[in-house]
């Protein structure tokens, strides 16, 4: 089932997610309906609050990136009760974009490597680390686990360029190609 992509404004992306108990309510159905929320809306990445849960899930599919960078074909992982414990190497300045904030793409510093600790689709728990576009996506999700969007990892002077967007976004002025639930403003 299709979820509706929360948007820019809606006060759930800003929240500090929970992690999730082990006997947590359908967990697989959910999972499923993240990644196929994901894949309607042409996305990469999705995490809990951008379908409306404050749950410290995030899943990724990186296969539609396996042209420009083979080491994405078959990176399909969910994380679960997601940590990351270290970040580290070199800062990379890369653009990115969200499902929760449409036609808005910036370029975002972010280290290149990180190791995460979380649990599986099965519960199974991992502690891993991941380099390069792999640990810059995840990051990406992984922050809104704690209510951080990519915009607050931009300048003052870029935000300030891109206000009147981001505004028309959190007052419900935007076309998606994909379902989505609207400020409560």
């Amino acid at each position: 089932m299709t979820l509706p992509v929360y948007l820019y404004g809606h006060p759930v992306l800003r929240k500090i997610t929970k992690d999730i108990p082990l006997d947590y309510p359908n967990l697989g159905a959910l999972l499923e309906n993240m990644f196929e929320t994901m894949y309607k809306a042409d996305g990469i990445g999705i995490a809990a609050p951008q379908v409306g849960l404050e749950d410290r899930i995030l899943v990724i599919d990186l296969s539609p990136c396996k042209e420009s960078d083979p080491a994405c074909d078959g990176f399909k992982k969910a994380f679960i009760n997601a940590h990351i414990i270290e970040r580290d190497g070199e800062e990379e300045i890369m653009e990115e974009g969200c499902l929760s904030i449409p036609n808005i793409h910036e370029k975002v510093p972010r280290p290149n490597r990180i190791r995460i600790q979380y649990l599986d689709e099965n519960l199974q728990p991992h502690d891993e680390i991941y380099e390069g576009y792999k640990a810059r996506v995840i990051q990406h999700e992984y922050d809104h686990l704690d209510g951080i969007l990519f915009v607050d990892h931009i300048t003052g002077m870029r935000k300030q360029l891109i206000r009147s967007k981001l505004n028309k976004i959190r007052d419900g002025n935007v076309t998606c190609s994909y379902k989505v639930k609207r400020s409560n403003k």
